[in-house]
């Protein structure tokens, strides 16, 4: 058992390292993507040794990924991976997926998505935005979940977007960045700690951006689901980027 679990463990340094040195031709996200259809088609999962030998036969030539494996009946699995292909894939059904809504429920909308490093960003021009939104963006939140967990279901792995409505977003942004300094004034004046109201990822995000360099003021997350909010903490010392 020691034995397996140390050459488990090689396999697995080897394999970090070819990921490392091949960054410029394949990213850890669609070597991930490709090692789960390959898992999917085979029906099984890979252990560490036929995770390596998949990536040492996994052929990068001009965004294209080339798998070939023998089956125990003879025959020859090939799975051919396109990444241009599926980014612009990706795009089209966020698209068409967001438009299908606004056409089904008869509002008016048009969508723009825009592949960001592998995040899509989902810009909504609409007049029906209060619908959408929501009280304080729940609407805009949960629709946002949905469109997530369909593209990742389709395509069968985790993807990131951000689906914005007439600039909402950033306005939104905004507002939490001056609420959140000011709050954060108040706990380096009195030095006692705070918490703010619960937030989605991004506007978290946008918080603890706004505060990074702030003297004597850290930020942390806690709280699990809706309920994740940032806690501003008197810091005294903190060290900041020049």
């Amino acid at each position: 058992k020691w034995n397996d679990l140390q050459s488990a463990k090689a396999y697995d340094l080897e394999l970090a390292h070819l990921l490392f040195d091949n960054a410029h031709k394949v990213s850890v996200e669609e070597w991930e993507y490709y090692l789960a259809n390959t898992e999917a088609m085979n029906k099984r999962k890979f252990n560490s040794k036929e995770k390596l030998e998949q990536y040492k036969a996994y052929n990068i030539q001009d965004n294209y990924g080339v798998f070939t494996r023998e089956l125990k009946d003879g025959r020859t699995l090939v799975a051919i991976l396109d990444m241009e292909t599926l980014k612009k894939d990706i795009e089209t059904f966020i698209h068409d997926y967001v438009q299908t809504y606004f056409d089904n429920a008869q509002l008016d909308g048009s969508v723009v998505v825009e592949n960001d490093n592998g995040f899509y960003r989902v810009s909504v021009d609409t007049n029906n935005n209060a619908i959408l939104i929501g009280k304080a963006g729940r609407s805009l939140q949960a629709f946002n979940r949905l469109v997530k967990v369909a593209a990742s279901a389709q395509f069968k792995k985790k993807i990131g977007l951000l689906i914005d409505v007439n600039g909402y977003k950033e306005e939104r942004y905004e507002k939490l960045r001056k609420m959140a300094v000011r709050v954060a004034k108040d706990v380096r004046r009195t030095k006692v700690d705070a918490s703010l109201d619960p937030m989605s990822a991004d506007e978290r995000k946008a918080v603890h951006n706004a505060l990074t360099n702030m003297k004597d003021i850290s930020t942390q997350s806690s709280g699990e689901g809706e309920k994740r909010h940032i806690n501003i903490l008197y810091t005294p010392g903190k060290e900041i980027d020049a």
